[in-house]
Formats: C-alpha cells, structure tokens, sequence
C-alpha cells in the first residue's frame, strides 16, 4: 500500500512540475510580448518635431477596443505587393544646382538624401533622356537628320549631371535608376518640334527605339546601372516644353514592334519598361488596352502615373489605381513624378506641401504601388532653373547668394517612408476607424514593422495602436505625421 502511495506521490509531483513549467513558458512568453518595443517618429506643423522620436513604449495586452476609441488596427498575418523603392530624380536643374554649392552644403544634401542612418535613404530614382523642361536649355544627343545615331553622345550629361548621380550612388551605396524621355528630336516628329506635343513619325520609330538602347548602354559605360525606363513622358500632354503624343494604341504598338524586340536584340531584355507615366484619370484605359495585348503585355513590367489631375492635387484618383491593381496583378504600379507647382519663396514653408505628399503615398500604397518617386531632388531659391519658367517646389531648395539648404516639409513627409520601409518589405493590413487619420503599414524583411499614421485635420486624436491583441495609446496631432515601428 505504502509502495503505491509513493508512485501516486511521485506521479503527481511530477505533474505539478510539468505544469509549472509550462505556466511559465507561457509567463514568460507573455513578458516578452509586453516588453514590444514601440518606437514613435513624428514631424509636426505646430512644434519643432521634424523625423523625431518623441516616445519608446511598450505594447501591452488590450481586449477588444470599444466603438468610441479611435484605432489603427495592423495584421501582419496578410501581406500585398512589396515596396521595390523610395526616392526623386536628379535633373539637369538638380545637378546644376548642386555645383553651384559650397562642398560642405553639397555633402549635407548627398547625406540628407542618400544615408541610411542620417538622411532618408532615397532607393529608387530618376533621370530624363535628353533635356525637359527643367534644363537650361533644349538639347538632344545626335544632330539632326541622324537616323542612323552615328552621332549619338551623351558628353552634355557628363558635365553635371553624370557626376552628380555618381556622388549619389557612392552615398547610397547603390540605387535602381530608371530613365524616361521627354520627346524625340524635333526631326522625328510631325510637328517638327521638341516641344508642344506632336507625334513620333512612323518612319523613325525604329531609330527611335535604338536611341533608348543607346543612352543606356552610354549611361552603364559610365558606371550608372539603368533599372528601368518609362516609354514617354506625359503622353497626352501637349506642353510648352518637350512634349511628345501617344495614344495608348500607339504606345501600345510602339512597345510592341519596336521598343521590347529592340531592347531583346540589345541584350538589354532585364530592363524594367513602365507604361503610361501620366495622371491616374486615364491610367486604367491605358492599362487595359496595352495589357490586354498578350504581345504588348509580356515587355511591360509596370504602369507608371503623376498626381496632377486635379488643381493643386485636390482630384487624386485612388480608386483607378486599384482598379489596375485589381485586374493586372502580376503588372506593377509605380509613382513616377510628382510635385507642388507655381514655385513661391513665401510659401517654403507652406505645411500643406508636405501634406499632399503625405496623403499621396498612404493611398498609393495601399492601392498597389511598389515604388514611388518624386520630381526634381533639389532646385535654387527661384524653383529653378527651368527653360520655360515652370518652376516648382522641391523638397530642398538651394539659397546659392547665402551657400544655405532650405529643407520644406516635403522632405521629412517622404522621410517617414523612405527612412523606416526598405526595399522588399511586404505591405500588410492596416486599417483605421476614424476618417481624421489615414494609416498604411509595411513588414521589412529584418522583422520589424513600420506603421505611418497621417492626421491631416485640425485637431490632436489620441488613438489606439492594435495588433494581434496588443495595444499602446499614441495621441496624433493636428497636421501631422508618425512612423511607428515595432
């Protein structure tokens, strides 16, 4: 009897322990999940908080959050496109400008752009094939008539421009460039003019379509690796500067016949061809009448698209993004330019230039786009130089009489992107129930997510961070923007 008392004994203590421990496994995986480090960035309209970390907290267990709570609510358990890269375009303008700067300002603005620990960490940028509006000048790379390119030389590049790019690159420690044309010669077209629309004669499409290969190969030889490249600029803008008309048949066709076969022949066939790179108002009938080509469709990569279809940003068109989001998903999106217009020193300062872009890249995102990449990455205190007076606002500006950055808030709303979401991050739910802030999150491949919390409005909301039943209280200001990571 004693003998089976013991083994009782024995079997129950031996219970208890197991128990135990597995009580403080739980215990102790639950310590852990409290302990979440949640780290809050912020730049603010009515303090001095610009990218600041204003708070380290903890994520702590919250039950289900009631119906007057305002809430972000993130699910890192369903993932969407991800995030190929963030960043601007080196122009002429930019370049020439850059020169113009004393050494130690030219060294702020390669790491305020470029370094991943000090700047924001630009991954993803642009630059034009021969002049556009913000050159000095209207030029090309071969003399007319040349439909041969005989005479194609990109020695006007290699004075600012090329160099520029190079000092980036060397900051960066690498990035995804793609180039996009702003017109063919004047020769090749109907109107006989590099600006004010007209179209590629039929004739020169060919030669046309050899020009790309040959700027990116002269590009490549130089030391600059070429990602991509867009077919057209703005190809249904007759503008006052280099400007060229396509219809979407004819891009279409153009890239069917002329521009994929050329680039295959090449040995240029990796290079990434984007469509479109116009405004959301007609992004989803070009879409659809190249991608519904199975020729056309298999050379194009992605569709790229502007915010200017409505005064002052007013009229962005979210939804036709996700339309082409829905119906091609294997084509990317990406932004290819954008910026705030009628340049006007007095308005450097102006909150609602760092709000558009705000607004922007949260509803862009959460429509589908991989990549996004503003306009000029830098211009003087007059929002030039631009050879047809379009002078518009950059994130910097150079005050080359005093050798002085001006930093607009441009620069710190794309920051709370470009800085915090790298390249190959996932896009993951999130959600908010309240229309005063807007809210888009992305998983990095380290683990770590980045939340970025938009509150346009006037007044302050404090709200609640959820995730997989952990919360922490996070109040957002009137007219600002946060970057949460966990």
């Amino acid at each position: 009897m004693k003998y089976y008392i013991l083994i009782y004994y024995f079997i129950i203590c031996c219970i208890g322990i197991s128990c135990t421990n597995v009580v403080r496994n739980e215990t102790h995986e639950v310590s852990i999940i409290e302990r979440t480090k949640v780290e809050v960035y912020q730049t603010a309209k009515d303090n001095d908080d610009r990218l600041k970390k204003v708070s380290e907290r903890e994520l702590k267990e919250f039950g289900q959050p009631s119906e007057q709570q305002a809430c972000v609510f993130i699910d890192d358990t369903h993932t969407f496109q991800s995030l190929v890269g963030i960043g601007g375009a080196f122009t002429d303008a930019s370049a020439e400008v850059f020169d113009m700067l004393p050494k130690e300002k030219q060294d702020e603005l390669l790491k305020a752009y470029f370094d991943k620990k000090e700047g924001i960490g630009y991954t993803f940028t642009r630059t034009h094939i021969a002049s556009c509006d913000f050159s000095k000048e209207s030029y090309d790379y071969i003399q007319d008539g040349d439909s041969a390119l005989s005479t194609f030389s990109i020695d006007h590049d290699k004075k600012y421009r090329i160099p520029f790019i190079k000092k980036a690159m060397e900051m960066a420690g690498g990035f995804k460039l793609f180039v996009s044309p702003w017109s063919p010669p004047a020769w090749m077209k109907d109107n006989n003019n590099r600006l004010r629309g007209g179209k590629l004669l039929d004739k020169y499409k060919q030669s046309w379509a050899s020009h790309y290969a040959k700027f990116i190969k002269a590009y490549e030889k130089e030391g600059i690796p070429v990602w991509g490249l867009s077919i057209q600029n703005e190809p249904m803008a007759k503008q006052p500067w280099e400007s060229c008309i396509y219809s979407a048949e004819d891009e279409r066709d153009f890239v069917k016949y002329y521009l994929g076969p050329t680039l295959e022949k090449s040995g240029l066939s990796s290079k990434k061809i984007i469509i479109w790179d116009h405004n959301r108002d007609l992004i989803y009938q070009r879409a659809s009448t190249v991608l519904n080509d199975k020729v056309a469709s298999k050379y194009v990569w992605g569709v790229g698209f502007h915010w200017y279809e409505g005064p002052g940003g007013k009229n962005m068109q979210f939804d036709n993004l996700k339309r082409v989001y829905e119906s091609f998903p294997e084509t990317h999106l990406v932004f290819t330019e954008g910026c705030c217009e009628r340049f006007d020193i007095q308005r450097i300062n102006d909150w609602s230039l760092g709000e558009r872009y705000g607004l922007s890249m949260v509803n862009d995102f959460n429509n589908g786009t991989v990549a996004w990449t503003d306009w000029n990455i830098l211009l003087d205190e007059k929002g030039g130089p631009n050879h047809v007076t379009n002078f518009c606002f950059a994130p910097i500006h150079a005050d080359l009489l005093n050798g002085k950055l001006m930093y607009t808030n441009s620069y710190y709303y794309i920051g709370h992107f470009s800085k915090f979401i790298k390249p190959g991050a996932k896009r993951i739910s999130c959600s908010s129930n309240r229309t005063g802030i807007q809210s888009t999150a992305f998983k990095n491949q380290d683990g770590s997510i980045a939340v970025v919390v938009l509150n346009t409005g006037d007044a302050d909301i404090d709200y609640l961070l959820w995730i997989n039943g952990m919360g922490t209280e996070i109040k957002s200001l009137g007219h600002s923007i946060q970057t949460i990571i966990l």
